[in-house]
Formats: C-alpha cells, sequence, structure tokens
C-alpha cells in the first residue's frame, strides 16, 4: 500500500510512465551547481574582489593627479569601513564606494611617497602581490591554517598597534615628537622602531589574510548565499590596502635610515 501522506500530494503521485529515453537523459543532466543555486563560490566571490580592486584602480588615478582627496577618501573610506564591517547584509553599493573612496586615499598617499623616495610604489606594490600570492599558496595547499590560538594573539597584537598608532598621532599633533614618522622614527640599537613594528605588522596583516580566506573558504562549505561574496571581496580588500599602505611606510623609513 502507498504511503497516503505522500499519494495524497501532487508532487509523489506517478499520474504517467517516463520512458527509457527519459529517464536516460535525467541520469545524464548535469548536476546543479552552486552557483545555480545562488550559493556562494570561490570563482564567483574572486570576481566580486576583481571587481573591487578595478574600482579602486579607477579613483587611485583620480588620487595621484590630485593628492589633497587623499584626506577626503580617508575620511570616507573609513566611515564606510565601519559600516559596512557591522552590516549584517552585504550591501553592495557602500561596499563599493568604500573601494572607490579607498582609491582616492591610496592614489594621493602613492603620490606623496613617490615624490620623497621615488621608486617606492614599486617596491611597495611587489611586496604587496608577493606576500599575497605567498599567503593565499600557503592556505591554499594547507600549510597555513587560522587558529583560535593565533587569532586571540593576532587580535591583542591588533589592538596594542591601534593604541601605539593613535598615541603617535597625538604626539605628532601635540608636537611632543617632530620626527617624519613620529615614534617610528626612534632607533633601538641602531635599528628604527618603525622598521621592527613594520614587519611585525606586515606578519599581522598575513595573518589577517588568512582569516579572510578562511572565512570564504567556510562561506562556501556551509553554501550561504552568493551576496556574501561580496562581504569576503571587501575583507580581502580591506586587508590588502592596509598590507599596501604598512609595506609604503615600512620601506620609506628603511630608505630614510640609510
Amino acid at each position: 500500500m502507498a504511503n497516503p501522506a505522500l499519494s495524497n500530494n501532487p508532487a509523489f503521485r506517478n499520474n504517467s510512465t517516463v520512458s527509457a529515453q527519459q529517464l536516460e537523459e535525467l541520469y545524464e543532466r548535469p548536476a546543479a551547481s552552486a552557483a545555480d543555486t545562488g550559493r556562494m563560490t570561490y570563482e564567483d566571490t574572486a570576481v566580486k574582489t576583481v571587481v573591487l580592486f578595478a574600482v579602486l584602480l579607477a579613483t587611485s588615478a583620480v588620487g595621484w593627479f590630485i593628492p589633497a582627496l587623499a584626506i577626503v577618501g580617508a575620511i570616507v573610506g573609513f566611515v564606510l569601513a565601519l559600516v559596512n564591517t557591522f552590516k549584517r547584509e552585504p550591501s553592495v553599493p557602500l561596499i563599493v564606494l568604500y573601494a572607490a573612496a579607498q582609491g582616492l586615499f591610496v592614489g594621493g598617499i602613492s603620490n606623496i611617497f613617490e615624490r620623497i623616495y621615488p621608486g617606492i610604489v614599486v617596491q611597495a606594490v611587489l611586496a604587496t602581490f608577493v606576500t599575497v600570492g605567498v599567503t593565499l599558496a600557503l592556505f591554499a595547499s594547507g600549510k597555513i591554517r587560522a587558529s583560535a590560538r593565533a587569532t586571540k594573539i593576532f587580535l591583542i597584537a591588533m589592538v596594542s598597534y591601534l593604541v601605539f598608532g593613535l598615541v603617535n598621532i597625538v604626539l605628532s599633533l601635540t608636537g611632543v615628537v617632530s620626527a617624519p614618522f613620529g615614534l617610528y622614527s626612534a632607533e633601538i640599537f641602531g635599528i628604527p622602531l618603525g622598521a621592527i613594528i613594520g614587519v611585525l605588522v606586515v606578519v599581522m596583516a598575513a595573518y589577517a589574510l588568512v582569516l579572510d580566506f578562511d572565512q570564504i573558504q567556510q562561506g562556501v562549505r556551509r553554501g550561504i548565499p552568493a551576496k556574501y561574496g561580496w562581504t569576503g571581496a571587501f575583507g580581502i580588500m580591506v586587508t590588502v590596502i592596509w598590507l599596501y599602505v604598512e609595506f609604503l611606510r615600512l620601506i620609506a623609513i628603511l630608505r630614510g635610515s640609510n
């Protein structure tokens, strides 16, 4: 006897016979992919990331020719970064606007550094690409992974670095420290403090990339909606920009000490 709960449902009724040819077509039909079902994929997230960086490059050209816009880009970008970080649902327009604002900042500050230290932009870009590439390769091969302990250390280091940065800004604005990079210009055994901190921060930024890749991987495995690919792309952009700016400062400090 048939199960009444199923036989009474039209979806489970067998009102017509299926031919052998129809069965063969059903078996040969490709299975629905994650993209077909509207789920997050690595490919889709990669495309979204490329789109954001294309926007950043376009506005960075504007910032390069009008360096004064770097201040506007920094302020707007900071506000949008906070908004996008704490939003539960990703907002594509706000994320794209963040990329545009950061482009103005990156272009403007790159121009300023390039005037003082010719060739530094190429050096910083290459260093950033190498770091991102190596980190991605190690993560993809399973050589490095995010862990609870490492993440705790990372968070403590991040808070400490933010406090140091705020103190440095206050001391520089009040005239207590007059060196070009503030406390970063201080030396320990003949080595600029900024160089020591810079190396540590680059390591921190690389681990931040690992966290970004891990979150994207978890999102794909859980089959979350494709719209969250924008969140993953946003996270990668934030980290890469941070890494690039840190390389600019690190290289400038090293070249200034020679």
